[in-house]
């Protein structure tokens, strides 16, 4: 039997390339018929060049076959994977700018915070539509989502179609799992861990070696190897701090707390010019906009490496990676099972954290089904953190849901980094400027009148 996987933002090069390549190592998959949907047809035609480059490389049998017409593509799918982006920089940059003007300053700008949730204001209407043709054309697909801001995208998906089955992936858990198992000279093949907690705020609250808390050992080499306590500095910070790792890199972390990006010297002290991570003002945007001017380039690179043209490197390059969506769509189609870290509908899966919030938790996948693992408590230390993050993302989708700009306007207010630096009236005055600029994509958004003027509350 062929399996159909649809991707949505197939002019997503990096992920569409990466994610198929892994696919199509799993004898199940090798014939899948993979639809490419984007609505940039330069973009769709170049990423289908690069598909069939795998597949040709690799000697499979795969069908590539490319759309415009989302539900054209989703049609028949068994699996869906989206990787959108609602807007270009000209677009997005006013997420990161507005912010700015009043004193905050954000760095990535793609997961919470005034940022985040306005990006999820002009996204999470595109994801419901793309469930709704999914419930329609293939309601027992399974959807994988990498679009950020994750937590929020999910749960407004959960919320309206809970039918669906949908999980957000994303790959900072494995990764830092096996950062921390490289300080102590292992794999994250040789430590147990258990992630738990929101996307970008997960934290490993198991990490134990044959059955050995492994933490004292993390502890001692963060504290005794000055290279080591630099790789991650913010995060080992926090983690000497609150006692347990969180899961996203440094630089995203810098924006979800009150304690890292509130004043220059603080942004200087953690991310300095001589690092090599970055984490200045609008590093994710100077990123995206470099990148418009060199993709083509890039990719006409990547087209014409040398390593294709030898047969052990190409081997290489076909290679699995690390990515989970391959090993999770071969398990929902029949293939071995697989636990990974997703993010899914809180259950009662973290009792301590509000229930119907998106949580990232370990899950494990089997044919046609997800069976996320309970938890329990996530520990105090980090719970504050971690709670109020949840609610204030569970507040902000419900005034995305129902075109509410009081509970926006609320959900930034709860956000650390803006409280942190800002007085309500100068939060309220920023929010009420984000949606004028918006206006055009958030046209169904209305002002009430006791707050069209910042000066009061």
């Amino acid at each position: 039997m062929s399996y159909k996987i649809t991707f949505i933002g197939a002019g997503s090069f990096g992920f569409t390339r990466t994610v198929l390549k892994d696919i199509l190592t799993f004898p199940r998959l090798s014939d899948a018929k993979i639809a490419l949907m984007d609505i940039d047809k330069e973009r769709l035609e170049l990423s289908r060049v690069c598909c069939q480059k795998i597949v040709d490389a690799g000697g499979y049998n795969a069908e590539i076959t490319t759309f415009t017409d989302r539900r054209q593509a989703l049609e028949g799918s068994d699996a869906v994977i989206v990787t959108i982006l609602c807007g270009g920089t000209d677009v997005w940059q006013h997420d990161i700018k507005i912010p700015k003007k009043y004193g905050v300053d954000i760095c990535i700008g793609d997961t919470r915070g005034p940022s985040g949730i306005f990006r999820a204001l002009r996204t999470i209407p595109v994801m419901l539509s793309i469930c709704g043709d999914m419930d329609e054309l293939c309601p027992d697909a399974i959807m994988l989502n990498y679009t950020n801001p994750m937590a929020m995208l999910c749960h407004a998906m959960h919320t309206v179609y809970p039918r669906l089955t949908i999980s957000g992936l994303c790959h900072s858990v494995q990764n830092t799992a096996n950062m921390l198992a490289q300080w102590l000279g292992m794999t994250d093949e040789d430590i147990d861990y258990v992630s738990a907690g929101l996307n970008h705020m997960s934290w490993l609250i198991k990490y134990e070696h044959d059955g050995r808390d492994m933490y004292p050992e993390v502890r001692k080499r963060i504290l005794t190897d000055r290279e080591v306590y630099n790789q991650s500095k913010l995060r080992n910070d926090l983690f000497l701090a609150l006692g347990y790792y969180i899961t996203e890199g440094s630089r995203h972390n810098s924006e979800y707390s009150w304690w890292f990006r509130k004043r220059p010297e603080l942004i200087e002290h953690y991310f300095p010019p001589e690092s090599p991570l970055k984490g200045g003002y609008a590093d994710l945007l100077k990123m995206y906009q470099e990148r418009d001017k060199t993709w083509r380039k890039d990719l006409e690179e990547w087209l014409n490496h040398p390593d294709w043209q030898d047969p052990a490197r190409t081997d290489e390059r076909l290679e699995r990676g690390r990515e989970y969506a391959s090993s999770i769509i071969n398990a929902w189609v029949g293939g071995e099972p697989y636990v990974f870290h997703g993010n899914v509908p809180n259950t009662g899966i973290v009792t301590n954290l509000p229930r119907g919030a998106c949580v990232e938790v370990p899950v494990v996948v089997r044919r046609n089904r997800l069976q996320p693992v309970h938890v329990g408590d996530l520990p105090k230390p980090v719970l504050s953190l971690t709670a109020l993050t949840a609610n204030n993302e569970m507040l902000a989708v419900e005034g995305a849901l129902q075109k509410d700009v009081r509970k926006v306007f609320q959900a930034v207010a709860h956000d650390p980094l803006t409280a942190a630096v800002l007085s309500l009236p100068e939060i309220k005055k920023m929010t009420l400027e984000m949606f004028a600029k918006n206006k055009q994509f958030l046209p169904e958004y209305k002002v009430p009148h006791d707050l069209k003027s910042a000066d009061h509350l």
